[in-house]
């Protein structure tokens, strides 16, 4: 299949995260992959080509979702979470590239019966040039001396870029939410040379934080990030 591998391992990040909070008492979690071939496209209005697919299926056993709840899951925003707990853009982003690559997301869900979301994307068979290789002076990425404030409410996330700045050379700080990132801005003895935030948290959003901090550090870089919404 050709996809990029970024947008996969977000889908699937967030399909986990929304399968562990379906199944509060526990319950099984799966990750399948398997290909398929399809005759015809078997949902009504779907636009999916006859021909081979790699499919990505995530499957829970948690509470499920009845069909009101189903039919507006791929909607912008669309949270089933309690007020402050559902964060990000939802599916559409997920459901715009994966139908840009000409591949669909179904769901199946039924109430006290889990929930499965399959992800179908074209295979792609294409001749390997064997005489291909790496560029010529192909040298690692350089590496990172800079503070970098990584303010995030979602433990799993906010540890996930953690590790992965900080092997990558940086000093990070992090916070939870928008106060606390704020707070640090206001008592860090040193420099901070960029500010990674969520957009949407509890209490101060990522955008009121980014105005107030540069205010107290107006040299400090922001950006903004909205990777793993919750339904």
């Amino acid at each position: 299949m050709r996809a990029d591998p970024g947008e996969i391992g977000r889908a699937i990040m967030n399909l986990a995260l929304n399968a562990r909070d379906a199944m509060p008492a526990g319950g099984t979690l799966a990750i399948e992959t398997a290909n398929a071939i399809m005759p015809q496209a078997r949902a009504p209005g779907e636009k999916l080509a006859p021909g081979r697919y790699v499919t990505m299926a995530v499957r829970d056993t948690g509470v499920g979702m009845d069909a009101e709840m189903q039919a507006h899951i791929f909607e912008l925003f669309f949270t089933t979470k309690e007020t402050g707990k559902g964060t990000g853009l939802g599916w559409p982003p997920y459901w715009g590239s994966s139908s840009r690559a000409g591949g669909v997301i179904r769901c199946q869900s039924e109430l006290g019966r889990g929930t499965t979301f399959r992800i179908f994307l074209p295979a792609v068979v294409e001749a390997l040039d064997k005489g291909a290789g790496p560029a010529a002076g192909l040298t690692k990425a350089p590496r990172g001396s800079e503070v970098v404030l990584v303010v995030e409410d979602e433990d799993a996330v906010r540890k996930l870029a953690r590790s992965i700045l900080e092997a990558s050379g940086y000093m990070v700080l992090d916070a939870r939410n928008g106060r606390e990132g704020l707070a640090l801005c206001e008592i860090h003895p040193g420099s901070i040379d960029l500010l990674v935030t969520d957009v949407v948290m509890p209490e101060l959003g990522g955008r009121e934080l980014a105005h107030a901090a540069l205010k107290l550090r107006p040299r400090m870089r922001v950006m903004f990030m909205s990777a793993t919404h919750r339904m």
